[in-house]
């Protein structure tokens, strides 16, 4: 497993090894050891999602309130994707800036964004399955949307593709009204958040 920390930090990506043969291919899309490695800590997975898109349907951009926030581990089993993370956390030297990392089931490629970050992804392909660990369970009351067509974030959702967005997200905030309402996460806060994660401490939703 090849772990690269992308541009963002706290933003990683993971290349499986993959092991071909006459019956098919196997591949370790997850590994606890090399994530622990890569970010400092192991995981906790406090729920798995999965999702099934058809083409041209933009989910996110989505984060979860810090502290506590939401890591993600995301992986797309079939279909194709091209996953969106972008840097919500003001005072962040990369704030408002995103990476964008294609998945899909041919390279096996995953990437984890940290609390803080924001997330969204464009389906390529109709039946696009994504699948995604989290490192704390969906709390509705904390859960954010930054508009994924909003031109401060200008996403690069292909040309030829027409967005298909939920209500929800359409009518998202943008991201310059969301950081003068004082609504985003504070870089300060996400980086308090990553060292008790190193120090092997989570702090816990009341209830």
């Amino acid at each position: 497993m090849k772990a690269t920390e992308l541009s963002i930090s706290g933003a990683w990506e993971f290349l499986p090894q993959q092991f071909p043969d006459d019956r098919g291919n196997f591949a370790v899309w997850y590994d606890a050891a090399a994530f622990a490695d890569a970010l400092g800590f192991e995981l906790t997975v406090a729920q798995t999602n999965h999702s099934v898109s058809r083409r041209g349907v933009v989910r996110g951009v989505h984060w979860a309130d810090v502290p506590i926030g939401q890591g993600k581990y995301v992986y797309c089993p079939q279909g194709a994707l091209l996953d969106f993370i972008v840097d919500l956390r003001v005072g962040s030297p990369t704030f408002g800036q995103h990476e964008v990392v294609r998945l899909d089931p041919v390279d096996f490629r995953a990437v984890y964004l940290s609390e803080g970050l924001g997330h969204a992804f464009v389906a390529l392909e109709d039946d696009t399955v994504m699948s995604y660990l989290c490192s704390a369970r969906y709390a509705p009351t904390r859960e954010r949307i930054v508009n994924a067509l909003d031109e401060d974030l200008a996403l690069p959702i292909p040309s030829d593709t027409t967005p298909i967005l939920s209500e929800r997200d359409a009518n998202g905030p943008g991201l310059i009204e969301l950081r003068d309402a004082g609504l985003l996460p504070s870089y300060d806060d996400c980086q308090q958040l990553y060292q008790l994660l190193r120090n092997g401490q989570r702090p816990q939703l009341d209830g």
